[in-house]
């Protein structure tokens, strides 16, 4: 298989321990580096080019398009200085925009309040306070991390979606987020190594994912109306919080999560993935944890990027069941018969309801919360003999309440038993059934956590959850930026001294790492998104070949 021509820069890699590189940068040239397409899509990992050694990050220089590129506007109201008022009312493009932050945004950014044109926080807004870097937030880690351990030539066609640089890169919308609260919103890149200089030049604590727009974002303040710069297309994502569950999980409340409350997500990556596959046809579907307490759904068919927010609004209704606070009483009120998708959910989520919650939440056992078991049926004679049952026995446990529903109302009489069933199924639901930020998946401006990215907090990485094998992935597992490092430089034997006395480095430091099984699962994913989009070419090539269209 052809390799691609490496500059001497590029041979030369950087030591696994060295921190404050000082070597210039080098390029990687994706747009094909002497291989083919095929070469590209089925490259092995060893072929993988040696990440370059970049400066130092420069926290207050703008992110630029290419290395000579010039700022946007004469006030530069893209770098993190002094934000100033829009003179001209008729130029409110950003204005669609406003509030489309990540949902995700976890406690290191709750109160860092950001210009919604610029993304940045405004002088007047304080920052947070000043802590020594850890974790996720280290640079001299980032910089190791990202030069030694992202997988940047499968992130790359996984946005791209072929080997070859396309618009669907080239006017994707990214979002760094820097120390201290400061963020670049409407960041575009042509090539994958403009983003990488980018990333390396400003170690962000976390990158986002917007749309694809009709035009560079970077150049939005030069069109006069919405029609002209618009997003066209973004994969159809979902997010999934443990936070909305804290009414009914006992274990772990705020950010703070176990193994037995991330059962929930569980629960829900399989009604939600089934659904999506079986109901809509959908095929590409990658899960990602969040890095701390929830997980993302990236839908990458062709068919779910393109879909507008009306129909995007329209699926993410489909799978509105839990609604209301926690305090609006039932929160669960579905049409009888079923509808065949609640009905294969009930199917899938009752053995979890008997294990993951009446075992392991115990939701029921204090008096308070059962109560609200008790609001939720439907009979109140049935509500009151329970009542008084439980009032007897003090702790009694969830899963023995469960089944006294049923004898007792065996004993009360009168009860319809037709409705006694559909609440039950609703309670199920309402304890179980997948809990969405909802605004995620009905906007395409609407920005997302990227994959691979390091949590700030936690440290851990934002890794592709195997949804083969979801009973297996424990989120305290993952691997963390710190332990990764430490793996590096501790695995001696990815130097192998040759008789001559050189020194030859044996493949990519991520494959004898931990996060290996993850890159390559990711490898897998893209390798079969890509396969798709070269059939799609090709049968849309035949076509307009033949005089016809293809109806997508």
């Amino acid at each position: 298989m052809p390799h691609s021509e490496t500059t001497p820069e590029q041979q030369e890699a950087p030591s696994r321990t060295q921190l404050t590189p000082t070597m210039e940068d080098t390029t990687l040239n994706l747009g094909n580096g002497g291989l083919t397409d095929e070469d590209l899509l089925m490259a092995d990992v060893d072929e993988v080019e040696s990440p370059p050694v970049v400066a130092p990050a420069a926290a207050v220089e703008q992110p630029s398009s290419s290395p000579a590129s010039k700022p946007e506007s004469a006030d530069e109201d893209d770098a993190p200085v002094e934000i100033k008022q829009e003179t001209k009312p008729e130029i409110k493009l950003e204005d669609l925009f406003e509030g489309m932050d990540s949902d995700d945004s976890d406690d290191e950014f709750s109160n860092n309040k950001k210009d919604v044109v610029t993304g940045q926080i405004p002088p007047s807004s304080p920052g947070p306070a000043a802590a020594p870097p850890t974790g996720g937030s280290n640079p001299d880690l980032l910089r190791v991390f990202y030069q030694l351990l992202f997988p940047w030539r499968y992130y790359f066609q996984w946005l791209n979606h072929s080997p070859q640089p396309t618009p669907d890169f080239k006017f994707r919308e990214f979002s760094l987020w820097l120390a201290g609260g400061v963020v670049f919103r409407f960041q575009s890149y042509s090539t994958l190594d403009l983003l990488r200089k980018d990333v390396f030049k400003h170690l962000p604590e976390r990158i986002e994912i917007g749309p694809i727009y009709t035009a560079n974002p970077r150049d939005r303040k030069t069109f006069r109306n919405s029609s002209a710069f618009r997003p066209i297309a973004k994969e159809l994502c979902f997010d999934i919080d443990l936070t909305d569950y804290d009414d009914v999980r006992t274990c772990c409340d705020k950010a703070n999560i176990c193994i037995k409350c991330w059962q929930f997500i569980t629960m829900a990556i399989k009604v939600l993935d089934r659904a999506l596959r079986e109901d809509f046809g959908y095929e590409h579907i990658m899960w990602v944890y969040s890095g701390r307490r929830g997980a993302h759904a990236w839908v990458c068919d062709r068919k779910a990027r393109g879909l507008d927010d009306h129909k995007r609004k329209a699926l993410g209704n489909y799978f509105s069941v839990v609604k209301g606070g926690e305090k609006t009483g039932k929160r669960v009120n579905v049409r009888r018969p079923l509808h065949p998708h609640l009905a294969r959910s009930l199917e899938i989520l009752k053995e979890h309801f008997l294990t993951d919650v009446l075992e392991a939440q115990d939701p029921w056992r204090e008096e308070d919360r059962a109560e609200k078991l008790l609001a939720l049926l439907p009979d109140i004679k049935l509500r009151q003999a329970l009542k008084e049952k439980w009032e007897f026995n003090p702790g009694r446990s969830s899963t023995a309440k469960w089944g006294d529903i049923d004898s007792v109302a065996k004993t009360v009489g009168g009860v319809n038993t037709k409705d006694l069933l559909e609440a039950k199924q609703d309670i199920v639901l309402e304890y179980t059934y997948p809990r969405l930020d909802i605004l995620v998946t009905e906007q395409k401006t609407h920005l997302l956590k990227s994959p691979f990215v390091v949590h700030p907090g936690t440290g851990r990485v934002c890794v592709p959850i195997d949804t083969s094998d979801l009973e297996g992935f424990d989120p305290l597992d993952v691997p963390t930026i710190g332990g990764l490092v430490n793996e590096i430089d501790s695995d001696s034997s990815s130097l192998v001294k040759k008789e001559d006395g050189d020194e030859d480095k044996k493949g990519a430091e991520w494959e004898r790492t931990s996060i290996k099984p993850y890159i390559d699962q990711f490898r897998g994913f893209v390798h079969g998104l890509l396969r798709e989009e070269r059939e799609f070419v090709r049968v849309k090539r035949e076509r307009e070949e033949e005089g016809g269209g293809l109806d997508f």
